[in-house]
């Protein structure tokens, strides 16, 4: 991928990060000023050591860290990932968080989470009202489905069309995959040149359904999108537009084809040649250009490819379905897909911790949460993407773990329930002990890019 894409990429995903880490922090902040408890500091980002800015108003420190990583509220008399044992030997203030009624402790501690949720309904809502919601109907998908490797395995065959999953026909195509992951699918039916085929679906098939990237995909003709640097079939002539209808005399209709032609082609060269070095391969190509076929001789790059990136433009060869919204329906359909949502990755943290499914192989930090955003800048993708992660920062942070919000208000339903408060050393150890985990959890999931991202270059 070239450098700017990726600086496309960290620049949307650093964006909505600090608009998220804004807006939670400063729903802890509403509350505890409504409740009349001091805050001493406001941070986007962690700063350890050191600030980029900050600036004291009234009684708060406003700041900008350099480790974006989150941020923070600190809050007078509170044990937090500050530490702060010397304020908390100190006796109580009518200001401090401690000083407070469970009921308003219990409102701070929950205010990120509930901004955090509030907001990815408000996106969806205006980003329904802004653009509509366009999809790929399932059963529009008039030249069937290209398999990879795993879904061959099951008994899947391209060309197929998808009828139903559990005899539950799936509206929207990109959704397929998801029901059968989540919703435990054991069958999926099938329309195999005019007759219904019913596929068992492997109960092992979760942990390598969820590294699979393309297990599933729309089969398209292959028409010319646009070219790479240096492309062979751009210098032989080939234009933008064209459509691939044969390779060497082999008819082909769809761009799947052309990938398996072009793989056995590679295959028999190295194999008589002992070579894996395809510059001196050459293909002839026929297109179709205004009604009229033209051959093209072709050389290829050493990788074996012909420089040319497939038009994936589905509307080009698919009906799909577009619905508009008014102002007054946008808000519940916006509400409905926000609650959805928060279903569905409920539901994916279920996978995780179930070992069977092996799903914490796939987990992901930073490189993987980035790399979702589109390598060009897309405000509907943008505010689309912020959302879904607003409602995963509101579910990761009510996890009842000490050093999260879900833990403080783990303790304080318990104090609510019986009237008796943890003691302040034992809030401490907790808070440490949550750190630690939060710190393990981190690094597994950073490291898990770093492999994946190494193996990926590796095998490129």
């Amino acid at each position: 991928m070239p450098f700017m894409h990726i600086l496309i990429q960290a620049a949307q995903f650093l964006l909505s990060l600090s608009i998220l880490v804004l807006l939670h922090e400063t729903g802890h902040f509403v509350f505890a000023r409504i409740f009349r408890t001091r805050v001493e500091k406001f941070y986007i980002f962690f700063n350890p050591w050191f600030s980029l800015f900050k600036k004291r108003i009234g009684e708060t420190e406003y700041g900008v860290g350099w480790l974006p990583l989150g941020g923070y509220v600190k809050i007078s008399g509170m044990i937090d990932e500050s530490l702060d044992r010397e304020q908390m030997k100190q006796p109580a203030q009518p200001y401090e968080f401690r000083s407070k009624p469970a009921w308003q402790r219990l409102f701070i501690m929950i205010g990120g989470v509930l901004v955090n949720f509030l907001l990815a309904l408000v996106i969806y809502a205006t980003t329904l009202y802004t653009w509509g919601e366009q999809y790929l109907p399932t059963k529009n998908l008039k030249y069937g489905i290209v398999c990879d490797s795993l879904a061959l395995s099951i008994g899947l065959q391209n060309g197929d069309k998808i009828v139903s999953v559990d005899n539950q026909e799936i509206e929207n195509f990109y959704m397929v995959v998801h029901d059968m992951i989540l919703n435990n699918a054991r069958s999926i039916q099938v329309d195999r040149n005019g007759q219904i085929v019913d596929i068992s679906i492997p109960e092992d098939i979760i942990a390598p359904l969820l590294k699979s990237e393309d297990f599933i995909s729309p089969r398209i003709p292959y028409y010319l999108g646009r070219f790479a640097k240096n492309a062979p079939a751009r210098e032989a002539g080939l234009q933008v537009g064209d459509k691939i209808i044969a390779l060497n005399g082999m008819h082909i209709d769809f761009y799947n084809e052309f990938i398996a032609h072009i793989a056995q082609l590679k295959d028999t060269f190295t194999l008589h040649t002992g070579k894996t070095s395809f510059e001196n391969l050459s293909v002839n190509i026929t297109i179709l250009r205004d009604g009229i076929e033209y051959n093209y001789p072709v050389m290829l790059t050493s990788e074996g490819k012909i420089g040319v990136y497939a038009d994936a433009n589905l509307s080009r060869f698919f009906e799909l379905k577009k619905i508009d919204y008014t102002f007054p329906e946008s808000v519940p359909a916006g509400i409905n897909k926000g609650f959805r949502t928060m279903i569905s990755y409920i539901k994916q943290l279920k996978l995780i911790f179930t070992p069977k499914t092996r799903a914490y192989e796939s987990l992901g930090g930073f490189i993987k949460i980035g790399s979702i955003f589109p390598d060009v800048w897309d405000w509907h993708a943008f505010w689309n993407l912020t959302a879904l992660i607003s409602i995963i920062l509101a579910i990761m942070n009510i996890l009842p773990i000490p050093a999260l919000d879900g833990g403080h208000v783990m303790f304080l339903i318990y104090e609510m329930i019986t009237g008796r408060k943890p003691g302040d050393k034992f809030l401490e150890y907790a808070q440490i002990t949550g750190m630690m985990i939060l710190l393990a959890l981190l690094l597994y999931a950073n490291g898990n890019d770093v492999v994946q991202l190494f193996r990926r270059l590796t095998f490129k």
